[in-house]
């Protein structure tokens, strides 16, 4: 039993420090690009309050020098193991007993506020405690009913990037990712990729369709970058007429007007959306690894591998995700609600509180769809989702009505 032990806890040695012909696990701080500077990361009053009571407490509880404590965020995550920018620089953090004992406070993610202990002449900080979001963008993890992973700490606006081509437009992505970022606490935005493998009336109609689920009041961009832009100039001067005249924001500078300096924002989209490539337009340089199209399915592969933040040169920051294959809603009946407000009053009114909108009598939302008051491409989307939530109905909150 010990020698299984040992060997173990070698093994976990060995991936760790790439020791045994694995490789490295955690590139070296001096390489990363992009990374945004101290000045460009802006706690909230709140987050800067709660750091200064948190360091004195430390402080008194390690019996440490105060100054050794510093206010930082979480600009990177390889492996778990994160990357702290502060006023000292950009270090490397491993996670104190205290976090790591504790019920579920050792899962930091980027964007994150922290306290970190960085003494001099240490390789490594210490991780100290993670101070409370203003914006927490989550999906359900699929284990423990509730549990849930975070995707990036306080940020300010999601993006949600869908590419344009041969198969039809994917709105249920995409109104998935807008109930998650209003029920996250942020600011929702879609960015349509790769418009080149359409034409003109299909990108209307494509559209017309994301402005009927998501609403007006959802910014729509409409981008087409790298040797595609050039290869057939005719054809991307007619999109960006149509684009314009249906009123999407366009281009690289649609998407940059959308996270100007001050602002953080997280990109989501499936492998192969287009992320990188536009990350990559966005930095103006080939800082992320893009992947070839799969002529199979006209997918793309996935390529982001680690979380991390760039900073944008004139605008914000953008945290890079990796591809998300499934983005379970469960838990979020209140993004539902903020993303359909009207369908979701009217859910209030039906005669029965466990109507499913699709055929009871005494349903005011299909009254109103009768009256033509709603729309049936948004109510179905909004139908569809509480199904999907209803089915979970040990995690709904019992103040929504579905």
């Amino acid at each position: 039993m010990a020698k299984r032990a040992n060997k173990s806890a070698r093994r976990r040695l060995d991936k760790r420090t790439g020791v045994g012909g694995a490789s490295p696990v955690l590139p070296a701080l001096s390489s990363l690009v992009d990374v945004p500077r101290m000045e460009e990361l802006v706690p909230s009053e709140r987050q800067r309050s709660q750091f200064s009571s948190e360091r004195d407490r430390i402080s008194r509880e390690m019996e440490i020098d105060p100054q050794e404590l510093h206010l930082g965020c979480v600009v990177r995550l390889d492996r778990g193991f994160p990357a702290v920018m502060s006023d000292r620089g950009l270090e490397r953090c491993e996670f104190s007993a205290a976090l790591t004992k504790g019920r579920g406070n050792s899962s930091v993610a980027v964007g994150d506020w922290v306290v970190a202990r960085l003494p001099e002449g240490h390789d490594m900080g210490l991780l100290c405690k993670i101070l409370e979001r203003e914006s927490d963008v989550a999906r359900w993890k699929g284990r423990a009913r509730g549990e849930k992973q975070t995707l990036a700490a306080n940020v300010d606006v999601v993006l949600v990037v869908q590419p344009l081509g041969r198969q039809t437009l994917d709105c249920e992505r995409i109104v998935r990712s807008a109930v998650i970022a209003r029920d996250c606490g942020t600011d929702v935005a879609v960015v349509l990729t790769k418009v080149d493998r359409t034409d003109p009336e299909v990108l209307r109609r494509d559209l017309s369709l994301v402005r009927d689920v998501v609403g007006d009041e959802v910014k729509v961009v409409v981008t087409v970058v790298g040797k595609e832009a050039s290869t057939y100039p005719t054809q991307v001067e007619r999109l960006e007429r149509m684009a314009r005249g249906c009123g999407a924001l366009w281009g690289v500078e649609g998407v940059r007007s959308l996270v100007p300096g001050g602002v953080k924002a997280i990109v989501l989209g499936e492998s192969g959306a287009g992320k990188s490539t536009l990350l990559n337009a966005l930095l103006g340089h080939e800082a992320l690894e893009t992947g070839a199209v799969r002529g199979s399915d006209d997918a793309g592969r996935h390529t982001t591998v680690a979380r991390r933040m760039v900073s944008l040169p004139g605008a914000g920051v953008i945290v890079d995700e990796p591809g998300l294959r499934s983005l379970p809603i469960v838990g979020h009946e209140r993004g539902l609600a903020k993303v359909f407000p009207e369908i979701a009053a009217a859910a209030a009114s039906c005669r029965f509180r466990d109507c499913t909108h699709t055929h009871e009598p005494g349903c005011e939302v299909l009254a109103r769809l009768a009256a033509k008051d709603f729309d049936s491409v948004r109510v179905k989307a909004y139908v569809d989702l509480a199904s999907e939530m209803r089915e979970s109905a040990g995690s709904l909150d019992p103040d929504v009505v579905l």
